[in-house]
């Protein structure tokens, strides 16, 4: 719109011929040739001019979202207020008032503020479902982010109430559950059955809920598809040379450089790459940061771009620009990732490492970086990308810092003369498979304790019930209150040996009880997530903490705690000796060794030999897992594994034939599935004859 369009809309308004849908229409027309002051300055002349306008509120929210565009975030809050003073039950408004008062830091106003508006929506209309349904997402999304999961659980069991096919609900319902430790997990929500509802857990949720990689590899695929599929045209991705001459350019992409376990595993690495190998850039999709952690990380990398404000497709440009060789993953399947760059293939090579415990299933994630612990080589099958491997695949910081002043167990809680037991793992991470292993040991080692992180006051009392049921006193359970990070690794030595949780054990957790010399001792599974911590402790250079059954876990607990205190004093000294020499804490070694990678990557692409991912029947796989009751019973303990699948796929193939996958269901087989149809139907014999 000219200016003089501008002029003559703006003298219509002030003799009051301007109608409200022609007034949208000129404002629309302004804002789109980016003239959005023009339109902010018409919508305030008409709202200064029709005063009693009952449809008036509709033109205060148009003028908050240009008020907010604009920076003026007081002018945005106000102009909402002043719809809702209008119209007290316009939804719209609530939802945006709230998130501006997020925003703001204000989570308090703003849960108030989106319950207002949900307890406002008397009406049935398809209008007020979806604003209803907007609302109650917005209220359990923050109630989740403040540890409120019992709040967040009510507000999306109505979200699934209304409509139960909302993917988004369905993860953040089952991530509450396991943030709670409301077992069983899979307990059906509103209209659903388990296995839908298994099916549509997040990738991360299901790390936790089962040892069962391929139903993992399943999940991942159907995930991808749902949120970023692959794109269909090679002449999207980008094709381009990686001359021999120069250094590779890596890129990284990630949410989590910063204080997060991610980012305190990383920081090390950026500060050990050697710049005539490799150059390096971030691309940052995370939180504003300004932390110890975000800072040495900025200082360490050659180039580094914070992508949190533009599209996928924008910065997948931006990194084409750049000509990234090797793009890493670092996210893969976690908060705040950003799956949809990946999907536009914006770098020749693209590689899934460290965030996610686990294979993507996507067609554009060609490697997968691990160990042979994590990743053997029998276990292959359960990813899509090709396996590559590290001497250990998680790096980590030997600049820690500690905490100086010595922890007593007195300012903790702790009892001085008993036996501390320690788990500082996340809450979703603590099964009831977990927990009743805890509480066999504890009705054994009677004068014990096990010391867990202050979760929140239901989850922490829903535990010392869950420990009475099993004969244990509640009071046993002792919950550490949140310390800034170098105290907290300064009071792992108050533990005498931390019990790992499975099928997601101790990540980055394991490593700083291990660099603190505190024992951890695992019981390793089939999945990613199963086998980090057997590997950690392996590279720290104390493989008798790996056990491989549940019986052996407790029985090897049981011994440290009681019979075998000078083999526990041992290995308390053993893992401060090795930290200086063991391979966990290597991180030049590290730093050369992953490099070694990037060019082994490069040299197969320069030859025509870059890796096709695997993707045949993942939907069938996940199908199958899903079916599986895993909160009856740990399929990480079954000898038959594969057979359970075997069966299920032969079922199916008997009713839908499947091509061969070069997992489980081979050629072969095929043929003896085939075989044993025919023999066990005369009239197929009949037609095979």
């Amino acid at each position: 719109m000219s200016q003089t369009a501008f002029v003559t809309a703006l003298q219509k308004v002030t003799t009051g011929s301007l109608g409200l849908n022609e007034l949208i229409v000129a404002a629309q027309q302004l804002t789109n040739s980016g003239q959005h002051d023009l339109a902010r300055q018409l919508y305030q002349v008409w709202i200064a001019m029709n005063g009693d306008n009952p449809l008036l509120f509709i033109v205060h929210f148009n003028c908050s979202t240009l008020l907010a565009q604009a920076g003026d975030h007081a002018g945005a809050l106000a102009s909402l207020r002043a719809a809702l003073a209008v119209n007290p039950d316009f939804a719209p408004a609530h939802i945006n008032l709230g998130s501006a008062l997020e925003r703001q830091g204000d989570a308090a106003a703003a849960v108030e503020q989106w319950k207002t508006g949900v307890e406002r929506l008397s009406a049935i209309t398809g209008d007020a479902i979806e604003y209803k349904i907007t609302l109650l997402k917005q209220l359990s999304r923050v109630l989740s982010d403040n540890q409120q999961y019992e709040s967040a659980e009510a507000a999306l069991t109505q979200c699934l109430d209304l409509n139960k096919e909302q993917r988004d609900v369905i993860e953040q319902y089952a991530a509450a559950r396991l943030a709670q430790c409301k077992w069983p997990i899979a307990a059906n929500p509103a209209k659903l059955t388990r296995a839908n509802f298994v099916s549509r857990f997040h990738p991360l949720s299901s790390c936790a809920y089962s040892d069962d990689p391929l139903q993992h590899l399943g999940l991942s695929h159907r995930y991808a598809e749902a949120t970023a599929p692959g794109l269909n045209s090679a002449s999207d991705r980008r094709h381009a040379p990686i001359g021999q001459n120069r250094r590779l350019r890596i890129g990284y992409v990630s949410s989590d450089l910063r204080a997060h376990a991610v980012g305190y595993l990383m920081a090390n690495l950026f500060e050990a790459h050697d710049p005539k190998a490799v150059e390096v850039f971030i691309y940052y999709c995370g939180i504003p940061a300004d932390d110890g952690i975000n800072r040495r990380i900025k200082a360490a990398a050659e180039h580094w771009t914070d992508i949190r404000g533009i599209g996928d497709d924008e910065a997948a440009a931006r990194i084409a620009a750049d000509e990234i060789d090797i793009l890493i993953d670092v996210n893969g399947h976690t908060r705040d990732a950003r799956l949809g760059i990946f999907a536009r293939r914006p770098a020749p090579i693209q590689v899934n490492w460290l965030g996610y415990p686990g294979s993507m299933g996507t067609p554009y994630h060609q490697y997968i970086i691990g160990d042979e612990w994590v990743i053997p080589e029998d276990h292959e099958l359960y990813y899509s990308e090709r396996v590559l491997r590290l001497p250990c695949y998680q790096p980590n910081d030997r600049k820690r810092i500690v905490d100086t002043a010595p922890p007593q167990r007195s300012e903790h809680g702790l009892p001085e003369d008993a036996f501390v037991f320690c788990c500082f793992n996340a809450a979703h991470k603590v099964t009831r498979f977990s927990f009743e292993r805890w509480m066999a040991i504890l009705n054994q080692v009677p004068d014990s304790v096990i010391w867990l992180l202050d979760y929140n006051t239901e989850t922490n009392a829903r535990l010392r019930a869950a420990a009475e049921t099993y004969g244990v006193s509640g009071d046993r359970l002792i919950f550490a209150k949140k310390v800034p990070n170098p105290r907290h690794l300064a009071r792992y030595p108050l533990a005498d040996l931390f019990l790992d949780t499975a099928p997601y054990g101790a990540h980055t957790t394991a490593s700083d009880a291990l660099w603190m010399g505190v024992p951890v001792l695992t019981y390793m599974g089939r999945s990613f997530a199963s086998r980090v911590c057997g590997s950690l402790v392996r590279a720290a250079g104390a493989p008798e903490l790996i056990t491989t059954s549940p019986e052996t876990f407790i029985t090897r607990a049981v011994a440290l705690a009681t019979t075998d205190r000078l083999g526990l004093q041992e290995l308390r000294q053993r893992l401060i000796a090795n930290r200086d020499t063991c391979t966990l804490f290597d991180i030049d070694g590290l730093a050369s060794k992953l490099e070694a990678l990037y060019a082994q990557m490069a040299h197969d692409y320069r030859a025509g030999a870059l890796p096709r991912p695997n993707i045949a029947n993942l939907d069938a796989y996940l199908d199958i897992g899903a079916n599986i009751d895993h909160d009856s019973a740990e399929i990480g303990a079954s000898s038959d594994y594969h057979g359970i699948y075997r069966a299920a796929l032969a079922a199916r193939h008997d009713n839908m034939p499947m091509q061969a996958d070069g997992r489980l269901w081979t050629d072969e087989a095929i043929r003896t599935a085939d075989a044993a149809t025919i023999s066990t139907h005369p009239e197929r014999q009949r037609l095979a004859s």
